[in-house]
């Protein structure tokens, strides 16, 4: 007798500890996804992309992890909660991040923007004193025309950085000053051609 009624401790005992351990890690979940809910309405996704992603991977090795205990008979949910306290660390961290990683990104797509704006100057200047001989003066006109293009282009930029579009903005007033350099590249390359040629008159 006394021998049964311990063997019935025994297993309930162990049906305790199964028990504790099949428990579905619900709180850890919540606390992961309100971390992450924290970071993306700050803008991690815009503004620190990768990090990001890790952070989203290893949300869905968790998951993964949770299902994976779901389907069995005696669950251990212990790596998926290990998991999820990984996502909300590296969520907080990140959050405490954020508002550097935006300076920076602000203050360089001022800096681009204030590139493009001398890169478009310099292609105006030299465009005003371009050489206007035969044959030329269709190719003036064009790379006129192509500067008229980006000077609209650029004006798009500043209210995207007031929107906080940082790496957009970046982009565009890049992409801005590079196809203003090369006009200012091609004027300055048809000067030396035309020094050359009253040099040898």
């Amino acid at each position: 007798m006394k021998k049964a009624i311990k063997v019935l401790l025994v297993s309930m005992v162990a049906a305790t500890l199964l028990s504790a351990c099949a428990s579905q890690p619900t709180e850890e979940l919540n606390a992961a996804k309100s971390a992450i809910d924290a970071v993306v309405s700050e803008g991690a996704e815009k503004y620190t992309p990768e990090q990001m992603q890790s952070i989203n991977r290893k949300m869905e090795e968790a998951l993964a992890e949770v299902k994976t205990q779901d389907s069995y008979t005696f669950s251990n949910y212990s790596l998926a909660k290990f998991t999820l306290a990984q996502v909300k660390e590296d969520a907080d961290a990140l959050k405490g991040k954020l508002a550097q990683r935006k300076e920076e990104l602000k203050v360089a797509a001022s800096a681009a923007l204030t590139e493009a704006q001398a890169a478009l100057v310099e292609a105006k200047s030299l465009l005003d004193v371009a050489p206007q001989g035969k044959g030329s003066l269709a190719d003036i006109e064009a790379m006129k025309s192509d500067v008229v293009g980006l000077q609209t282009e650029l004006e798009t930029v500043a209210p995207q950085i007031e929107a906080g579009e940082y790496i957009v903005a970046t982009e565009k007033a890049h992409a801005v000053a590079t196809q203003a350099l090369t006009i200012s590249n091609d004027v300055k390359a048809a000067q030396e051609k035309l020094a050359v040629v009253i040099k040898k008159q």
